[in-house]
C-alpha cells in the first residue's frame, strides 16, 4: 500500500469516528442517549457539549501517533 493510500485510509477512519461522535451521538441519537446520565447530565447533552470535544482531542493524538508510525514505515524525513 502506498503512503498516500495509507494516509487517506487513516484520515477517513478518523473523520468517520469524529462524525459519528459529534453528529451521531450529539444530534441523531441524543434523545436515546438521554436515558443515561454522566455526572448528573443526560448523556446526549453531555456528548453534544463535552464528549465530542474530548473525543476530538483524543483523535488528534491518535492521528499524530498513526502518522508518525506511517512516516517511519516509509522512511520519510523532514526536509526543512
Amino acid at each position: 500500500m502506498s503512503y498516500w493510500k495509507a494516509n487517506l485510509l487513516i484520515l477517513s477512519i478518523i473523520l468517520s469516528i469524529w462524525f459519528l461522535v459529534s453528529f451521531g451521538f450529539g444530534i441523531i441519537w441524543s434523545e436515546s442517549l438521554d436515558a443515561l446520565s454522566i455526572g448528573g447530565f443526560k448523556l446526549g447533552f453531555w456528548f453534544a457539549q463535552q464528549g465530542s470535544i474530548y473525543v476530538f482531542v483524543v483523535l488528534i493524538f491518535v492521528y499524530v501517533n498513526l502518522m508518525n508510525r506511517l512516516d517511519k514505515k516509509f522512511n520519510s524525513k523532514d526536509k526543512d
